[in-house]
């Protein structure tokens, strides 16, 4: 087992962050995590995770990965009031229909400041672990003294003064997101930039709160996939009785700070609609449209210092409708525990190694959400090749799964879920089913799911008799 690294400043108070401290925090160990934000009390967005007001679900993968991390966070999630769900109980409506129930996986639901907060919470408890609010990061220094490196910070206070310091650290963090100041930082200290792919759909979000009670709805939640010349949209459960309805739109059909409701109402199927209108939207419209997929291959540079750790947004961002980003960051805080607790990543090219293994981490979700948009018309370059060749198969599953092919279906889940990778898609088995739908026909269709819960079944109920 090798030593943890006598101190570490993570940079970045978001999940990403909370999970890199996670990872490193243990006795003997400091672990300061310097954050720009004032961190509130409780469970409220905050200017520096812009897409706070958004919808989120913790994919399967990453509920066990931040369990491993945190345990029992995620009875504290729901003792708190999150929402435990089967995604197989969600109503999915894909371009060739509804897909067929089948049970999936279980996730947890509930708004991002909530998870924050929770997360945050446990991870104040963790040994030797510091948090700096109200504290911005201005550059890098490598260090002296036997430290590998300085990292200079100004905290701005009453009457306009600034309290500059330098932080002393064995390891640095960098887990500050999508508006990370690390290609900067890396130039000023003369070192390679990185290489970069970018993919931007030109999505957008609009999302407002509903209050409905759970048990009025016969759906775990209901997603109606955007896609190309089509509005779309989510609706999914989160704590206090509440949901979250959002409205998806690429390029012209971005929705906008407007009526929600008459957005969605324009999707292909009024289920999201129906619910609205079985309750009651409260509060304004968070628009967001930061959505642009963004991957920094920082493995590939070739002098990359010693010390120096980045990963989650700040590493890979992704379209947050594919809900991967909190999972994929806690993916590659684990692997940031392995090379800690083993000593690799104290030893030199140490942190340059352990990039190349988030890379491996980021591979999966980036083609799934990289793949899927550029199948729209509003993001510029198109799949080619294999690429196109590999959409074009999964829209076939896609399709034999909206005609009750249940084995399609979970196998679809499991990559979306990042328990599988793509190729699973192409085992032989699944190969099979396409050519006795060929052969046999596709079958009835999936049936439209009910969306309500019908007023009869709510009169008749325990609660309401």
């Amino acid at each position: 087992m090798g030593a943890s690294p006598r101190d570490v400043v993570v940079v970045g108070a978001s999940l990403g962050g909370m999970f890199a401290a996670a990872a490193l925090a243990r006795p003997g160990s400091t672990v300061t995590i310097v954050e720009r934000d004032e961190l509130p009390d409780g469970p409220q967005p905050r200017a520096g995770v812009p897409q706070s007001r958004q919808p989120h679900v913790l994919l399967h993968r990453g509920l066990v990965a931040m369990e491993q991390l945190l345990p029992g966070v995620r009875g504290d999630l729901l003792r708190a009031g999150a929402v435990s769900l089967d995604t197989g109980d969600l109503a999915w409506l894909n371009e060739p229909g509804w897909a067929v129930p089948v049970r999936q996986f279980d996730v947890v639901s509930a708004t991002r400041p909530f998870v924050e907060h929770v997360v945050r919470r446990r991870v104040r408890e963790l040994p030797g672990v510091r948090i700096l609010a109200g504290t911005r990061v201005q550059g890098l220094v490598r260090g002296a003294a036997g430290r590998r490196w300085s990292v200079d910070t100004a905290r701005r206070e009453g009457h306009g003064a600034v309290r500059r310091a330098r932080l002393e650290a064995d390891l640095v963090v960098d887990a500050s997101g999508r508006a990370s100041r690390l290609p900067l930082w890396l130039s000023e200290l003369g070192v390679e930039p990185a290489p970069r792919q970018k993919v931007d759909a030109r999505v957008g979000y609009a999302t407002q709160v509903l209050e409905l009670p759970h048990d009025r709805v016969a759906v775990a939640g209901v997603v109606v996939l955007q896609r190309a010349g089509a509005r779309g949209g989510l609706a999914l459960p989160v704590e206090g009785d509440r949901w979250l309805v959002t409205g998806i739109g690429a390029g012209d059909l971005r929705p906008l700070r407007t009526d929600l409701r008459t957005f969605l109402g324009l999707a292909p199927d009024p289920a999201l609609a129906q619910l609205v209108d079985a309750g009651r939207l409260v509060g304004d419209v968070a628009v967001h449209r930061q959505t642009g997929n963004l991957r920094h291959e920082y493995h590939r540079v070739h002098d990359w210092p010693d010390g120096l750790v980045v990963l989650g947004d700040a590493l890979c961002c992704f379209n947050p409708v594919y809900g991967q980003g909190v999972t994929v960051a806690a993916l590659e805080a684990l692997e940031l525990w392995d090379a800690d607790v083993t000593g690799r990543l104290q030893r030199p090219g140490g942190a340059r190694r352990l990039l190349a293994r988030f890379a491996s981490v980021v591979d999966s979700p980036w083609a799934i959400a990289t793949g899927t948009d550029l199948r729209l018309p509003t993001t510029q370059g198109r799949l080619t090749g294999l690429d196109a060749a590999f959409a074009s198969w999964a829209h076939e599953l896609t399709r034999l799964a909206a005609h009750g092919d249940r084995t399609v279906q979970r196998s679809l889940a499991e990559v979306y879920h990042l328990a599988a990778p793509p190729t699973s898609l192409l085992r032989p088995r699944l190969l099979g089913h396409a050519l006795r739908a060929r052969v046999l026909g596709l079958g009835a269709p999936v049936p439209r799911p009910q969306i309500l819960v019908p007023a009869q079944e709510r009169r008749d109920s325990p609660a309401t008799s």
